[in-house]
């Protein structure tokens, strides 16, 4: 197949890296987002699909903007591509340009559609306490992941699986299912069956302050909070004015006696007080401060008891 690549993240690059190296496809070029200031220095950085297209010699374009823009409108209008694959683009695909490859443009979701359509739906299955996600490969239509299905695969989430191994393991599985996909529609073996939209839920973009740790929640749901809210903004609570980002943890149940937010240092193990037992840190990050063990972070803490938050 003649086809045209969207993505602009990690998770796009198995799906990518399998099209560049798929003998039975040609893939012509690549839009991605633009450069953009990153990290603590604000240092631009590229998209990790911009450096794996340019080191395979694809041609790549970086529009700001899709909407009326005639240059990836000619592209597209004028690319003859039988599909326009779509990972982690970031961006809706205006619909002027959906009806130009003769497959449309297809979209690897991170999600069991209609379940957890929208911008973070690795994220929210975990925040959502859900114990098995999936992928969809899925035809663009106007809607938010709102089109036709072709495929689907289902896989379990580990009760410790954070949103970043997730991430990593889903991203393989949308590979595997996209190039499944591609050589059924060459086949004419695959139609995409419509979704049940009465059944849609939504994952909306992740804001900072989703990541404030309210302790009076259970041991659960901020254990969901501490895996599902990696890598940003992450589950975070106060220490003496400073923000304490929680990178992992394991949640413990039972009578605690204490008032939620306390934190307990005894002989090196640290533990925090909620609704109905403790949280149990493993890895902490002060504000300032590179990312610890719980072991190293508590030699900087008197013993006793301490109570976190604003």
């Amino acid at each position: 197949m003649r086809l045209a690549f969207m993505g602009t993240p990690a998770f796009a690059l198995p799906t990518l890296s399998s099209l560049i190296h798929a003998r039975e496809h040609d893939l012509q070029c690549v839009i991605t987002q633009a450069d953009k200031p990153r990290g603590r220095g604000m240092q631009v950085q590229r998209p990790p699909v911009k450096d794996m297209a340019l080191a395979h010699g694809i041609p790549v374009f970086q529009p700001d903007t899709l909407k009326n823009n005639a240059e990836i409108h000619d592209l597209i209008a004028g690319g003859a591509f039988d599909a326009v694959i779509v990972v982690a683009y970031g961006k809706m695909i205006p619909e002027t340009l959906i009806a130009f490859p003769k497959h449309g443009f297809i979209n690897v979701h991170a999600s069991l559609l209609p379940k957890f359509r929208g911008a973070s739906p690795l994220n929210r299955v975990i925040l959502s306490g859900c114990s098995t996600t999936g992928v969809s490969i899925m035809q663009i239509d106007a809607g938010m992941d709102s089109g036709p299905v072709f495929l689907q695969a289902s896989t379990p989430i580990d009760a410790d699986e954070d949103a970043v191994r997730l991430a990593e393991r889903m991203s393989l599985l949308g590979a595997e299912k996209l190039l499944e996909t591609l050589a059924l529609i060459a086949k004419g073996a695959v139609t995409p069956v419509p979704q049940d939209h009465t059944r849609a839920t939504y994952a909306p973009m992740l804001t900072k302050e989703e990541g404030e740790i309210d302790w009076h929640k259970d041991a659960g749901a901020i254990h969901n909070m501490i895996r599902g809210l990696l890598p940003w903004p992450c589950a975070y609570t106060f220490l003496n004015g400073k923000m304490l980002k929680i990178l992992s943890a394991s949640p413990e149940t039972g009578e605690t006696g204490l008032d939620c937010g306390t934190l307990v240092k005894d002989r090196g193990i640290l533990r925090i007080a909620c609704a109905d037992g403790f949280i149990t840190p493993h890895t902490l990050q002060l504000e300032g401060k590179k990312a610890m063990e719980c072991l190293a972070f508590s030699c900087g803490l008197k013993a006793g008891r301490l109570v976190l938050g604003r």
